[in-house]
C-alpha cells in the first residue's frame, strides 16, 4: 500500500556550501519504501551555495531561489507549497541529522500506528553542542508539555514527518526557528501527539555555522504560551488510533 504514496522532503538552505552537496547526494540515495521528492529552498544563500544547486541534474530535486534570506520557516513554508508528495519531512543541508534515519520515520506510518512521527534525539557528549543548547532545549519542550497536558521529548527536532495537507492546513506563519514551536504547539492544541521514533544527532558549533540561538529559545517560549491562549479549549485528547 506505501508503494502508492509519495514522500516530500524539504530542505531549506543557507549558507551551506560545506555540507550542501553531500547532504543532497545522502537523501536522494536513501532507500525509500516509496516515491520520493527533495524540495530545496535556497534562502537567498551567498556563499556559492546557488552554483550547486543549479549543478544537480535529477528529476527527482526541485530547486528554488529566494532573493533574500527570510528564515527557515519561510523557506519550509515555500517548499511546503511546491512539493507534490502525500507525506513531508523536513531535513536541514547541514548533516547534523541522518538522512539515512529517515525511513524509521515512515515505520510507524506504514504499520497504521500514526501519522505525525517526531525524530527525537538523545543527547550526550559527544553529540552536543552546548550544556545550555541542551537545557534550553529541554525547557522550550517542559514548557509545551506543561502548556498542553502532554509528553513529547523533543520539540525542536527537524525530523518532523506529517502528510502534506496537515502541515499546509496548520498555517506556519513563522518565518525563522520559531516554526518548530509553532507546528508542536498547533498539533497538540488539535489533540495529535506525535509518534516519537529515536535517532542520531551531532550538532554543529558555531564556527561550523552553528545558527540556533537563545533568542530563538526565547521566541519559542512567547510561541507556545501565546498560541496556548489562543486556542484554549479547542484541545481534545486523541483518540484510540489517533496520532
Amino acid at each position: 500500500m506505501f508503494a502508492n504514496v509519495k514522500l516530500s522532503v524539504l530542505m531549506p538552505v543557507f549558507n551551506e556550501h560545506a555540507t550542501l552537496a553531500s547532504a543532497v547526494k545522502r537523501v536522494l540515495d536513501v532507500s525509500y519504501p516509496c516515491e520520493v521528492e527533495l524540495v530545496v529552498v535556497d534562502d537567498g544563500s551567498t556563499d556559492g551555495t546557488r552554483a550547486i544547486l543549479d549543478d544537480i541534474d535529477d528529476q527527482r530535486v526541485v530547486v528554488v531561489h529566494q532573493a533574500v534570506n527570510r528564515g527557515k520557516g519561510a523557506a519550509v513554508r515555500a517548499a511546503s507549497q511546491l512539493a507534490t508528495g502525500d507525506y513531508l519531512v523536513i531535513c536541514d543541508a547541514d548533516l547534523e541529522y541522518a538522512p539515512e534515519e529517515i525511513p524509521a520515520l515512515l515505520e510507524p506510518v506504514v504499520a497504521g500506528q500514526a501519522q505525525v512521527v517526531y525524530g527525537s534525539r538523545t543527547f550526550s557528549s559527544n553529540t552536543a553542542y552546548s550544556f545550555w543548547y541542551v537545557m534550553g532545549n529541554k525547557a522550550v519542550t517542559l514548557a509545551a508539555n506543561v502548556l498542553f497536558d502532554s509528553y513529547i521529548s523533543d520539540l525542536e527536532t527537524c525530523f518532523k514527518l506529517m502528510p502534506l495537507s496537515l502541515y499546509r492546513e496548520l498555517d506556519v506563519v513563522r518565518a525563522g526557528f520559531g516554526m518548530e514551536a509553532e507546528v508542536t504547539a498547533k498539533l497538540l492544541a488539535r489533540g495529535i501527539r506525535p509518534f516519537e521514533v529515536p535517532i542520531s544527532y551531532k550538532a554543529r558549533t558555531r564556527a561550523d555555522g552553528k545558527k540556533l540561538t537563545w533568542k530563538d529559545g526565547v521566541e519559542a517560549l512567547w510561541i507556545l504560551g501565546s498560541l496556548r491562549v489562543r486556542t484554549r479549549g479547542q484541545a481534545h485528547r486523541p483518540a484510540n488510533g489517533e496520532c
